[in-house]
């Protein structure tokens, strides 16, 4: 799994990965994690329950975060410096738009010198940066499996 993982990462190129139980989603996240660098978005799309904050989860394990990783819903950013790289972590859930995501200094985040995770980023996708990776989480047709569609 590895390898060829690292092979599209590598890459940077679009496709899809199926993921079939949350030990995948971690060595999926841990290998992402390492070919984030400062300045790079990650927006997650997904309805709710398939695994969008799972998977922020094992990606700041891999930057080596040592907080605790939960949805920010309510605070819309959380902010964790505990790893190699700070992350931002963003959920646009409650937000009407992206202007909502800028009121409250976005763009400070997305040109700084972390990785931002956007979760439900469909909803402010008018104002994140070209540039961010993109990846849509789907159920799959057996319990417990997801279909990551990576767009990158």
């Amino acid at each position: 799994m590895r390898d060829a993982l690292r092979e599209k990462l590598e890459k940077r190129q679009n496709f899809d990965w199926t993921i079939h139980n949350e030990l995948e989603t971690r060595e999926f996240g841990l290998e992402l994690s390492s070919y984030l660098k400062p300045g790079d978005i990650l927006a997650l799309e997904g309805d709710l329950g398939t695994g969008k904050t799972t998977l922020t989860k094992y990606v700041a394990e891999g930057l080596g975060i040592t907080e605790p990783i939960s949805s920010p819903t309510f605070n819309i950013v959380k902010e964790h410096r505990s790893g190699r790289i700070p992350l931002f972590h963003f959920d646009a859930y409650r937000l009407g738009s992206g202007d909502e995501l800028l009121d409250i200094g976005a763009e400070e985040y997305f040109y700084g010198k972390g990785i931002c995770i956007v979760e439900w980023s469909d909803i402010v996708e008018d104002v994140l940066p070209e540039e961010a990776l993109l990846i849509r989480i789907s159920y799959g047709e057996k319990e417990g499996e997801r279909i990551y569609q990576c767009i990158f």
